[in-house]
């Protein structure tokens, strides 16, 4: 008996269904990572501080192109992206993106591995001393300044990387990071953008002076862009917190030009960017701890180091004792009309409903308060 059409044709098939079922096997799944520190393009956008970033900031883990760089991978002008769909990140010019404060010398890249691969090595290239931060990256604007070689297990056995940055290096540079994938044909490339300040060597942020000598030096293309970083907030302290806010204040950065904004840090993440020293961050939960820090930004893109850090909780809930149960008054508490609270050896009920800001006088305030006899 003669095979039928069907027969033959699922026998033809039958090769082509069990290759593309072992080329899906052999791919890899959710195997993404990006540097996290200092913050690398991707990340930056997805902590806030880059605007205009489009779809990468839910997951800058995907910058994912072939391996072989420099010969292989993202073409020139696409190596930010990895030559991938999120092209914003390929738009190149000297003010378009936060700067990491870096100095020469050692520097630790960390890496966040959403899902780690195999590995055989990472690479790290930077800008070379005449580049152009105006033109589409290509390259032959970097070279290799640290190889880290791997001995082919998950990626999260060396999270962290101690590269050198060239003594002859100042200003706005890009470092290029590649992570060669041990078991498939791919990388993934991450581009971080640095301002260096020559010496430092600590491996951290440098401190900004608090006092700024500005020389205008002009050349005939112009004046020399600013690649000087605003100097850290100072003072970072809380004017008031209630059950759901907490109220932040801070003194001003010292830059060369002017600082554009601040960002607000809350728990490590950018909630928040104002050009004012204050703000407040409302939405909070009752009797919870909080972190915070601030950084500021010039027009320029230079992001100074952060603040010192503030650690403050909100009041917890307020227990209303409407019901005739009496807790003690809190200088910060909120009340509702019929609460009765005791301070002093006496009971008092809430006439009008407020939200207290510390101030200790207020239990003796008749518009608020009356004595229980």
């Amino acid at each position: 008996m003669k095979p039928t059409m069907v027969a033959r044709t699922a026998a033809l098939l039958s090769p082509i269904v069990l290759l593309g079922t072992a080329l899906a096997l052999a791919s890899p799944v959710q195997a993404h990572g990006y540097v996290s520190g200092p913050y690398s393009r991707a990340a930056a956008c997805k902590m806030a501080l880059n605007s205009g970033c489009g779809g990468i900031v839910y997951e800058p883990q995907s910058l994912e192109a072939p391996k072989g760089f420099p010969a292989a991978g993202p073409a020139d002008g696409r190596i930010a992206s990895a030559g991938s769909a999120f092209t914003e990140l390929d738009q190149q010019a000297y003010g378009r993106w936060y700067k990491n404060a870096i100095g020469t010398g050692p520097l630790t890249i960390n890496w966040t591995y959403t899902a780690a691969h195999r590995t055989s090595k990472w690479s790290y290239y930077m800008t070379k001393q005449n580049w152009d931060p105006n033109a589409p990256l290509k390259r032959a604007d970097l070279e290799l300044i640290t190889t880290v070689a791997h001995d082919g297990s998950a990626a999260n056995t060396r999270p962290a990387h101690a590269i050198t940055v060239p003594a002859n290096r100042s200003g706005y540079h890009v470092i290029l990071a590649v992570w060669d994938v041990a078991d498939t044909v791919n990388a993934f490339y991450n581009v971080i953008d640095v301002n260096v300040t020559p010496g430092g060597g600590d491996g951290s942020a440098p401190t900004a002076p608090d006092k700024v000598l500005i020389t205008v030096v002009t050349a005939a293309a112009g004046a020399l862009p600013d690649t000087r970083a605003p100097s850290a907030p100072s003072g970072l302290h809380s004017m008031g917190e209630s059950e759901s806010t907490v109220d932040l204040m801070w003194s001003p950065s010292t830059d060369n030009a002017g600082v554009k904004n601040y960002s607000v840090l809350r728990d490590g993440l950018v909630v928040a960017q104002t050009a004012a020293t204050s703000y407040t961050d409302s939405g909070r939960v009752a009797g919870v701890t909080y972190r915070y820090e601030i950084i500021a930004t010039d027009a320029a893109g230079n992001a100074s180091p952060r603040s010192g850090t503030l650690t403050v909780a909100t009041n917890a809930a307020a227990t209303s004792a409407g019901s005739g149960s009496a807790s003690p008054w809190s200088a910060r508490g909120r009340y509702i009309v019929g609460d009765l609270v005791t301070n002093g050896g006496a009971t008092y009920r809430c006439i009008q409903a407020y939200q207290g800001n510390g101030d200790p006088n207020w239990i003796l305030a008749p518009s608020l308060w009356s004595r229980v006899a």
